[in-house]
């Protein structure tokens, strides 16, 4: 199911924000300092299972349930 990726990373940015823009942009540095560039990724974007497989761990890291 394409855009599984960009849910992932929709839901671990929300989740840690929390509404907060600053935790936000430190989410997305930290998700591109892990190798996920989260603007390269759309819903129609084709599912990496290496990517689900680096987002699952990187969720568990920052206790984000996904």
């Amino acid at each position: 199911m394409p855009g599984q990726i960009k849910n992932m990373i929709d839901s671990i940015i929300k989740q840690r924000a929390k509404g907060n823009s600053t935790i936000e942009m430190t989410t997305k540095a930290k998700l591109h300092l892990k190798g996920i560039n989260v603007d390269q990724f759309t819903p129609n974007s084709p599912d990496d299972p290496v990517v689900v497989t680096k987002l699952l761990d990187i969720a568990k890291e920052l206790s984000v349930t996904l």
